[in-house]
């Protein structure tokens, strides 16, 4: 009977309490070894991504090294894109990590906190409960041991009166003394009796609540409590498998990222590349000649024109006479040790163009480098000027005349390796060239530049090893050309009238504008437009009355009047 009133409930006696306490505290311990698995899978997956993250920076193309040269191959590329995607792919792990520790290790730790409160609760109200059964069953069985020493007590009493009324020798007050000592005896046994019924009643309702009410009611809670935790172990197992299944979308596009990069390498084109950076331009050699050194022939050894020792034509006489030594450019090493002459001249052609247009952005960038700075030490000398507490505005100029002094340095590099360029390119540079817009170093200098062409094109040496004069004549009449007023008349725009404003443009991108025409821009600014893009990229722009210049024209979202549009 008792056992089907408990139900459920996990023990019924005494005992099963020790048990349901060994029982719960594997329960935590559990926890505590399943967060502390999940804990290490963290370190595990930050450590990994580290790993990971190194790699793709350690095989990353070094900068101005003969890796980012190689970036030109389709194959260089796709491992390029191969180790970006490899870092993206080492993120996913850190999310990994990171969600691991915000929503299995953190809930748990605080859960494990909650749980062991609930459970030390639960258990101090089942061993108080115990104490109080214990404690009223030490008062019944006194109680019941003092009843039975005082029925004895009663019966002995009885006992010795019933003695004396028999014995005729006693005299009547001995026997009235004997009968009220029985008497008091047997109260005494009927209290005790009495008190021991009380105490068992009490005990008998306190062990039914014990055992039918507080015990199962303690033990209910604590099959809860267990019940709770096991549902919670299994959402931190479903959480951590979800976990992983949240970054596997991205991880496949990393991986299919890497795929894409895989398959977009065309072999022909890089072969293709090859070929580009290293033709030489050079002609193959023609046959060679027989040469009959029979009886009646003159001993004469020549050289052929198209043999094999003269690519390029005979050796033409040096100044100083004799003959300069032909090169065998296809089959021969080149045997000039260091980085060669300046011009290149040691170079096949095409290598040669290709180095000395790479000269001439190498220098072009430090030249816009030094506009800048010039430009700066202008606006504070400006600022000098304005507020003479700052600075004083004659500290600037030393190193404003020694930067002036750099440009023009500079700028005749530049005017002599492009004098060199045109002679390999056999054109001269263009001024519609994207580069010479920007950078606003193509001014008038004719008596410069064509000193400084003439001397480059001057007593050089050719590939073949010759020295020859008949170019220079030809750079004369090239440099002579560019440095006709027609050239720049396209920037020769100072006397002109106000243009009347056809529209204007909103700054999509911020630009500085430090070359000679142009004006800086801010993102967002509204300008106003007074004359369209010409098909040379750039848009001119007024602020103000004062104010006006250039700007790239993908730099500015241009809204024209509609009677322009029209137009």
């Amino acid at each position: 009977m008792m056992e089907e009133r408990m139900g459920n409930c996990w023990s019924y006696t005494k005992d099963q309490f020790d048990n349901l306490e060994k029982h719960t505290q594997s329960g935590i311990e559990f926890v505590e070894r399943y967060s502390k698995f999940v804990k290490e899978r963290s370190e595990i997956e930050i450590s990994y991504a580290k790993q990971i993250r190194n790699l793709s920076k350690k095989y990353q193309p070094k900068k101005n090294s003969r890796e980012e040269e190689e970036n030109k191959y389709t194959s260089c590329r796709a491992f390029l894109s191969t180790l970006n995607e490899l870092n993206d792919y080492a993120g996913q792990h850190e999310v990994i990590a990171e969600n691991l520790t915000s929503q299995i290790i953190t809930e748990l730790s605080r859960y494990l906190t909650e749980l062991k409160a609930e459970r030390k609760s639960h258990f101090h109200d089942g061993r108080k409960a115990q104490q109080q059964i214990e404690s009223l069953w030490k008062q019944l069985e006194s109680s019941k041991r003092r009843f039975e020493r005082d029925c004895k007590e009663a019966d002995r009493a009885q006992q010795y009166f019933e003695r004396m009324d028999a014995d005729i020798n006693v005299t009547k007050a001995d026997v009235e003394k004997a009968r009220q000592q029985a008497q008091m005896r047997h109260q005494i046994a009927a209290d005790s009796k009495t008190e021991y019924s009380n105490y068992l009643t009490k005990f008998n309702q306190e062990q039914n609540e014990h055992y039918y009410t507080l015990i199962p009611n303690i033990f209910q809670k604590l099959q809860e409590m267990e019940e709770r935790r096991i549902e919670r172990v299994g959402v931190s197992m479903k959480t951590y498998a979800d976990v992983d299944r949240e970054v596997l979308p991205i991880v496949g596009k990393c991986l299919d990222g890497m795929t894409k990069a895989a398959e977009s390498i065309e072999p022909k084109t890089d072969s293709k590349q090859v070929v580009e950076s290293y033709k030489s331009g050079f002609e193959p050699p023609g046959d060679v000649e027989f040469e009959d050194y029979g009886p009646g022939q003159t001993m004469k050894r020549t050289v052929s024109e198209t043999s094999l020792s003269n690519s390029r034509g005979e050796a033409k006489e040096r100044p100083g006479g004799g003959k300069s030594k032909g090169k065998l450019w296809p089959f021969i090493k080149n045997k000039n040790k260091g980085s060669g002459p300046e011009d290149f001249s040691h170079l096949p052609p095409e290598q040669r163009r290709k180095k000395l247009q790479a000269k001439i952005d190498d220098i072009n960038k430090d030249i816009q480098k030094e506009m800048d700075q010039k430009d700066a030490l202008t606006k504070m000398k400006g600022v000098y000027e304005k507020n003479p507490q700052m600075g004083d505005p004659a500290s600037v100029d030393p190193r404003l005349v020694e930067m002036a002094m750099n440009i023009e340095k500079l700028q005749s590099e530049v005017q002599k390796f492009e004098g060199w360029l045109a002679e390999v390119e056999g054109r001269l540079p263009s001024r519609s060239d994207p580069p010479r817009r920007q950078s606003g170093l193509y001014e008038s200098q004719n008596s410069n530049s064509t000193m400084v062409d003439n001397n480059c094109a001057q007593d050089r040496e050719s590939p073949d090893g010759s020295y020859t004069e008949e170019q220079s004549s030809e750079t004369q009449v090239k440099v002579a050309i560019a440095n006709t007023p027609e050239f720049d008349d396209e920037f020769d725009d100072g006397d002109e009238e106000t243009l009347p404003t056809i529209g204007t443009c909103k700054a999509v991108y911020s630009f500085e504008g430090h070359n000679e025409g142009t004006i800086s821009v801010t993102e967002g600014e509204l300008l106003f437009v007074i004359e369209q893009d010409k098909g040379d990229g750039w848009t001119r722009v007024r602020r103000n009355e004062e104010e006006e210049g250039y700007v790239p024209t993908s730099y500015v979202e241009v809204f024209l009047e509609t009677n322009t549009k029209d137009s």
